[in-house]
Parts: structure tokens; C-alpha cells; sequence
């Protein structure tokens, strides 16, 4: 069966991925994906920097306000709603910066079983889990730090559950061809530091703290996964316990950066083509030369 043919646009925040998935859209009549595991909250808007009503007006959107800041959402999610999209009769873009959704639609999520509540309880209440793991997952353990529960507790879950290692699940799927042919795109700008700092003043101004304070009053716990990301958490932290606006702004800034860096060593990953100037242009011709003009 054919595989079929997605443009993706990724890249670190503020690379300018909207505005290049806008252009190559309109040039082709294609329709846009958001893989950004943040735009899929509904209120959360300015600190995400989600495409405008106007921008969606001009291109359909996909990935956007699917869910409340209360409510669950995870990778499977994110290609169960790409592939229903891929499915469909126009060419599909997919942009966002979030690793996992861009790797699980072009790779497949390696089957694992469902989380068992109480053995995962048992298992976080392991005095090392990490040795634990060693035991049963030489191989995966060797991979993760020991500071790493979440995926050494994963691991361990993976072995009880089905009394295979999870390594060697993820060495039989990463020999499986890809699920779809992406053509791909990796934004990125020499002067990503300083738009950070100024699309983070933009949203400021825009009323960052506002959508904020909205959350809160909402009843939306500063717990949540949402509430804890970029932003929202130091906006928080300057509404609930007063911390002036300036340091919370000055650690979002700090915190997006790092995140930046972080999402560029994903590039490697992909092997998609750099890009670091016209990017627009660029993404507009790889479009037109994988959908037809």
C-alpha cells in the first residue's frame, strides 16, 4: 500500500513555522496540522501563539482547541486526529515543534500496554527503580538516566505487564518502514534568541497575563499539565504568589531558550532539510514539488 505523502514544517519555537505553513498551504490547497501538544487546549491561546482566527480563516486548521486544560491528550491522540486529516481529499502540512507527535505520525507508536494504576504505584514506590530495571532491561536501563522515573517506571510497567522488554519492542519497531512519506523541513533562524525575547514581549502586550488569570479563575489548578508548561507557570507564580511580572517574564524567556536548544538537538532525528533564511520561499517550492502546483 502506498504510504502517503505529508509536508512537515518543524523546527524550534519562533522559527516562524506558521507563517510558512500559511504560505505553502495557500500556494497548494492543502490544509494544516498543528503538532504543537500545547495548541490543543482550548484557552490556552496567546501563550501558545496559536494561528489567529483570522490565519485560520485563510487555511483550515487542524490540532487546535481540541480538548479543556483539564482533559487528556497524548500522542495517540494526536495521530489517531492526523491520520482521519491525511485521509481526507486535499494535500495535509503538518507544523508544531513537539518531537513526540512528529516522531509517533511519521514512525508509529511502539505498542505497549495500557497503564495499570496499581502497578505503577507499586513500582514508584520502588526504593531504585533504575536497578529494578538494570534486572529485567539491561539495555534500557543503559539508556536512561537514573533520575529518569517516568521512562525507567514505563519500563518496568512494559516488562510485568507483558514479560517482554521494552527495548526489544522498540528495536522491532524502529525496524519498521514509516507510516506516512514525509518531506520535511527543519526552521530554524541564527537569531532565534532575540525573536523569543520579542515574540514573548508581543504576547505580553497581546495580554498574556490576562489568558492567565482567565485560566485560573476558571478553576483550571496551576497543577496541570497545561498550567505547568512554558509561561503559564511563571505567569502564575506572578498572579498566586506574587512574583514580579519582570522575573516571571525573564524566566519564561530563559526557559523558552532552553527549550529551543533542546528542540534542536532533535533535529538530527528527522533528517529533514535545514533552513535558516526564506523559509517561507523554501517551504512554499517543497510543497508545490510534493503536491503538484
Amino acid at each position: 500500500m502506498e504510504r502517503p505523502t505529508v509536508l512537515v514544517l518543524a523546527g524550534p519555537t519562533a522559527a516562524g513555522k506558521t507563517e510558512a505553513a500559511l504560505a505553502a498551504a495557500e500556494a497548494v490547497g492543502a490544509v494544516i496540522v498543528s503538532a504543537d501538544a500545547m495548541q490543543v487546549y482550548r484557552y490556552l491561546d496567546v501563550g501558545t501563539a496559536k494561528a489567529t482566527p483570522a490565519e485560520r480563516a485563510r487555511v483550515p486548521h487542524h490540532g487546535i482547541d481540541m480538548v479543556d486544560p483539564d482533559e487528556a491528550f497524548d500522542a495517540s491522540d494526536f495521530v489517531a486526529l492526523a491520520d482521519a486529516v491525511i485521509a481526507g481529499e486535499r494535500p495535509v502540512i503538518v507544523a508544531g515543534g513537539t518531537s513526540l507527535y512528529l516522531r509517533s505520525l511519521v514512525r508509529g507508536l511502539v505498542p505497549t500496554p495500557p497503564v495499570d494504576p496499581d502497578l505503577r504505584a507499586r513500582l514508584e514506590a520502588l526504593e531504585d527503580p533504575h536497578a529494578a530495571l538494570g534486572a529485567v532491561d539491561p539495555v534500557l536501563a543503559e539508556r536512561l538516566h537514573p533520575n529518569d522515573r517516568v521512562r525507567i517506571v514505563r519500563g518496568l510497567e512494559v516488562f510485568h505487564a507483558l514479560g517482554e522488554r521494552l527495548s526489544d519492542l522498540q528495536a522491532r519497531h524502529s525496524a519498521q518502514p514509516d507510516r506516512v512519506h514525509a518531506v520535511g523541513l527543519w526552521l530554524d533562524r541564527s537569531d532565534l534568541r532575540a525573536r523569543i525575547g520579542a515574540r514573548l514581549l508581543q504576547m505580553i502586550e497581546a495580554g498574556y497575563v490576562e489568558e492567565v488569570r482567565g485560566l485560573l479563575a476558571r478553576g483550571y489548578d496551576r497543577s496541570l499539565k497545561p498550567m505547568r508548561s512554558l509561561g503559564y507557570a511563571h505567569l502564575a507564580a506572578h498572579l498566586l504568589d506574587g512574583l514580579p511580572l519582570k522575573e516571571a517574564v525573564r524566566r519564561t524567556e530563559r526557559d523558552t531558550w532552553k527549550l529551543a536548544r533542546k528542540q534542536r538537538n532533535w533535529m538530527r532525528l528527522f533528517g529533514f532539510e535545514r533552513v535558516a533564511e526564506d523559509h517561507v520561499a523554501r517551504a512554499v517550492r517543497v510543497a508545490r514539488d510534493a503536491f503538484g502546483p
